[in-house]
C-alpha cells in the first residue's frame, strides 16, 4: 500500500487546495468465475469513505503514465479508482482473446466490487479505444453504473476492421503487433515500434496471411481470425463481440469525445445516434484529434472529471449548457450545437464534371473518365485515419499525379463554405471486374496549391452489387464525417481511385479469400458523369 502526496503536478498543472491525498493498493486479486485471477490497482482518496468508484479496464498496463492519468487524476478529486488489467497481460491470468471476454470479465469485476466494504453503491467507467469498448460490453447490464466517459471508441469494432467491406489492413496489423509485445517491460516500447514494424511488413508485398509473422515475429491469432471472418455478413465470431444492439438500453449518463481524424469516429457517432433514438441525451465533443493524440487525452480527462462530478457527486457546475461541441477545422474555432447532425445542415451535391471539374451544377455530357487499378502496384494513400501515428491532413499532390487517381476540382470559392455532418458519395462506375474497390476522398486545396485531405471512404464491390444493362453500378460510399470550413479563395477537390494502400488491403480483383496468395488481376475502371449518371459527393452545408 502506498500513500501519494496531494501536491504533485498532473498534466503539467499544480493541484488546487482541495486535492486529496491518495492511498494505493497494488496488485489486488480479482477472481473470475472460470478460475482466472485478474489484477487491479485500487486508488482511494484519504478521508472519503465509500466514495463513488470509477472502473477502468485496460490491456495496456496499470503503472506509469496510465496509473497517473487515470488512477491519480481522479482519486485526488474524491473518487475511488479500480484500474484493472484485462486477462493475459501485466500480471492478470489467462490469455488475451481480444474483445471476446470483456463482457464476462467486466460483469464479474462489478460483482467483486459490490462485495468490497469500500464500495458505496455506484460507479462510473472511463477510457478510450479498447477501454471504451469495455464500457459498452457491460453498460446495459449494470444498474449501478451511473456514468460513462467514452473516447475514440465504439460498441463494436467490426465495421472499423472491415471499413466499407474492405479490410483495414494497417490499423489491424498495428494493433495486433502492439498487443503481441505488451508486457511489463516492453509495453511502452511496443507502442512506438509497432507502426514501423507494420509498415515494413506491408511494403514487402507478401499476402495478408503472412504479414503477422513479418510484423510481430510470430503468428497472431486475432489478426488471422479477422482475415478469416472478412466478407461474412453474419458471423457468430462477431456476434459475441458486438454490443451495438444494446446501446439504446444503457441507462447510465454518457459523454463521448472523438476526433475528426480518428479511425472509430463513424461508429462512435452511430452509438450517439442510437442513444438519441432511445430518448437519451449524451454529450458529444469532437476535436481536431487523431486516435493516439495526446491532446485528446487531456481534453477527455477534463470532460470526464466534470461529467463524473455532475452525475456521481451532484455537482453540475462544470457541465456546458450545449450537449454537442465541435471544433471546426479550417476555421480553427469551437462551436456548440444542440444535437448531431447539426440543425440546419443541408446536403448539397458537388458533381464530377468533364475535364476534371467539380461544381454544384448538374453534370454536362461527356465521355467517362478511365483509369487502371493494378493490385500488384496498388494505389497508395497519403494521410487519413490510422490507429497509431499522426493522422492529421497531409498534402496529396504527389498522389494526384498518379494515373490511377482521378481528380476533380472546383473553381476558387467566392465565400467561406462550412461543411458539418455526414458525407457520402454517389459514383456511377463501370468496373472491369465484379470485385473492385471505389475510394473517394475530399481535399481542401489552398491558394499555394497544397491539397490537404479532409475526409475519405471506401466501398468494396462484389457481384451482389448489381449493374444495369450497360454494366454501370451506382456505388454509394460513406466518407468520414466532417466539421470543416473551406475558406474563400480555396477550392474543393475530390479523388476517385480503387486503392488506399496500406490503410486498406488491396483488392485482388478475383474474389478469392483475403489471406490467399493467389495471383491478382488488374481492372480497368470507368467513372461516368453525365445527366443520366450524376456522380457526386454530397456535402452537408451549414
Amino acid at each position: 500500500m502506498v500513500d501519494l502526496p496531494a501536491r504533485l503536478p498532473v498534466n503539467g498543472a499544480r493541484q488546487g487546495p482541495a486535492a486529496r491525498r491518495v492511498r494505493v493498493r497494488r496488485d489486488v486479486p480479482v477472481p473470475m468465475p472460470d478460475g482466472v485471477t485478474l489484477l487491479a490497482d485500487h486508488y482511494a482518496p484519504v478521508g472519503a469513505d465509500r466514495a463513488p468508484a470509477i472502473l477502468i479496464r485496460t490491456p495496456y498496463g496499470r503503472a506509469g503514465l496510465i496509473g497517473w492519468m487515470y488512477g491519480w487524476t481522479f482519486a485526488r478529486h474524491g473518487f475511488q479508482v479500480v484500474l484493472q488489467s484485462c486477462r493475459g497481460g501485466f500480471g492478470s491470468g489467462g490469455r488475451l482473446d481480444p474483445l471476446a471476454d470483456e463482457r464476462d470479465d467486466g460483469l464479474a469485476t462489478v460483482e467483486w466490487m459490490r462485495r468490497q466494504p469500500w464500495y458505496g453503491g455506484s460507479f462510473a467507467m472511463h477510457g478510450p479505444s479498447y477501454l471504451g469498448y469495455n464500457q459498452w460490453a457491460i453498460a446495459a447490464e449494470t444498474p449501478d453504473l451511473r456514468a460513462m466517459a467514452t473516447q475514440v471508441t465504439a460498441s463494436c469494432f467490426r465495421d472499423a476492421a472491415y471499413v466499407g467491406g474492405a479490410f483495414a489492413l494497417e490499423s489491424t496489423l498495428i494493433w495486433t503487433t502492439l498487443t503481441a509485445h505488451l508486457d511489463g517491460r516492453l509495453g511502452g516500447v511496443a507502442a512506438f515500434t509497432a507502426p514501423r514494424r507494420t509498415r515494413r511488413a506491408v511494403l514487402s508485398g507478401r499476402p495478408p496471411s503472412e504479414l503477422d509473422v513479418l510484423s510481430a515475429g510470430r503468428p497472431l491469432p486475432f489478426f488471422r481470425e479477422l482475415i478469416e471472418h472478412h466478407g461474412r455478413p453474419v458471423s457468430p465470431y462477431w456476434e459475441r463481440r458486438d454490443f451495438s444492439a444494446s446501446v439504446g438500453s444503457v441507462e447510465a449518463e454518457v459523454t463521448m469525445t472523438g476526433g475528426w481524424y480518428d479511425v472509430f469516429l463513424p461508429w462512435q457517432l452511430k452509438d450517439y445516434a442510437a442513444m438519441r433514438a432511445a430518448g437519451r441525451r449524451p454529450h458529444l465533443t469532437i476535436g481536431p484529434w487523431y486516435h493516439a493524440d495526446i491532446r485528446h487525452g487531456r481534453a477527455a480527462n477534463a470532460d470526464a472529471l466534470a461529467w463524473f462530478r455532475a452525475h456521481l457527486l451532484g455537482d453540475p457546475s462544470g457541465l456546458r449548457p450545449s450537449p454537442v461541441r465541435l471544433h471546426i477545422t479550417g476555421a480553427d474555432e469551437w462551436r456548440d450545437y444542440p444535437d448531431w447532425p447539426v440543425p440546419g445542415a443541408r446536403p448539397r451535391r458537388w458533381h464530377l464534371q468533364p475535364g476534371g471539374a467539380l461544381s454544384t451544377d448538374n453534370p454536362a455530357g461527356g465521355e467517362p473518365d478511365r483509369y487502371r487499378y493494378d493490385p500488384a502496384h496498388p494505389t497508395p494513400v497519403i494521410g487519413g485515419p490510422v490507429l497509431i501515428g499522426n493522422s492529421e491532413p497531409r498534402d496529396n499532390r504527389r498522389l494526384e499525379a498518379r494515373r490511377d487517381v482521378l481528380v476533380y476540382t472546383s473553381e476558387e470559392l467566392a465565400e467561406d463554405v462550412d461543411v458539418i455532418g455526414p458525407v457520402r458519395a454517389e459514383v456511377y462506375a463501370r468496373t472491369g471486374r465484379e470485385h473492385a474497390d471505389i475510394v473517394v476522398r475530399v481535399c481542401d486545396v489552398h491558394p499555394d496549391g497544397a491539397s490537404m485531405n479532409v475526409c475519405e471512404g471506401v466501398r468494396r464491390l462484389t457481384p451482389a452489387d448489381r449493374a444495369d444493362a450497360d454494366g454501370v453500378r451506382c456505388v454509394e460510399v460513406d466518407l468520414w464525417p466532417v466539421g470543416h470550413r473551406f475558406l474563400r479563395g480555396h477550392r474543393i477537390r475530390v479523388h476517385v481511385a480503387s486503392g488506399a494502400y496500406p490503410r486498406i488491403a488491396r483488392n485482388p480483383g478475383t474474389g478469392v479469400p483475403l489471406g490467399d496468395g493467389s495471383p491478382m488481376v488488374a481492372s480497368d475502371q470507368e467513372i461516368l458523369h453525365d445527366p443520366a449518371h450524376p456522380s457526386a459527393v454530397v456535402l452537408p452545408h451549414v
